[in-house]
């Protein structure tokens, strides 16, 4: 059953050109291992992690450089069949998409009285009349906690007012990782990762095995190696 028919306008970025069209396109994009400092810290502290998406986020991006592009199929203009569009904001395709989105979102963040991170550009704090409210991101996924459940639902209904969002609930899948926040502690696994990658090799009915080589292997000390711990 089909639910919405979608479309998504891209542009040709392909055809753009370093120093003309766009200067630099870098984005920081958060490490796996900020996202396990980030649960474990939040377990410490007994936050419990939420998650949001935000819809179609490249196009919250504005374009600092000039860029033009073509009437796109279908929607030209009957009386500017010779003109172009001037791009004011970002759309997918774009070298620079990512990087507008993300100077977008740290604007908006370090307005609202957020600290970015010295070291993880992508790891953002506020400190509110002795609350904390932790939020990492990641393109377009954003992982946020606090001491306040106040403020954290002040957070995501100031997200939603500003950006398109969908609010996820409590933080379960990230990165491939299975993420159950609990009493006792985060516990973090993959089984369903693992479940899918046998089931892409036709392995889903394979035996598990409890060693993933042989026993009977004989292993020789390398001569002429180095002493290791």
């Amino acid at each position: 059953m089909v639910v919405r028919n979608k479309a998504r306008l891209v542009a040709q970025g392909f055809y753009q050109k370093e120093g003309i069209d766009y200067e630099e396109t870098f984005a920081p994009i958060a490490r796996l291992e900020a996202i396990r400092i980030l649960l474990a810290f939040a377990a410490s502290k007994g936050f419990k992690l939420q998650q949001m998406d935000v819809k179609s986020a490249f196009l919250n991006g504005f374009v600092e450089e000039k860029v033009y592009v073509r009437q796109p199929p279908g929607f030209e203009s009957a009386r500017f069949l010779d003109r172009v569009y001037k791009l004011r904001k970002a759309l997918y395709g774009l070298k620079q998409a990512p990087r507008a989105w993300y100077a977008r979102l740290k604007s908006f963040l370090l307005k609202s009285g957020f600290v970015m991170g010295s070291v993880d550009k992508t790891l953002f704090l506020l400190s509110r009349g002795g609350d904390t409210l932790i939020v990492q991101i990641y393109v377009d996924d954003i992982i946020f906690g606090g001491s306040s459940h106040a403020l954290v639902s002040s957070f995501a209904e100031q997200m939603s007012r500003k950006f398109e969002m969908s609010l996820m609930g409590e933080l379960q899948f990230f990165l491939r990782l299975q993420i159950k926040q609990a009493f006792e502690g985060t516990f973090v696994h993959q089984a369903k990762y693992t479940r899918d990658i046998l089931k892409k090799f036709n392995m889903g009915d394979s035996k598990p095995m409890t060693t993933h080589m042989s026993t009977n292997t004989a292993l020789d000390a390398d001569e002429d190696g180095e002493a290791v711990d």
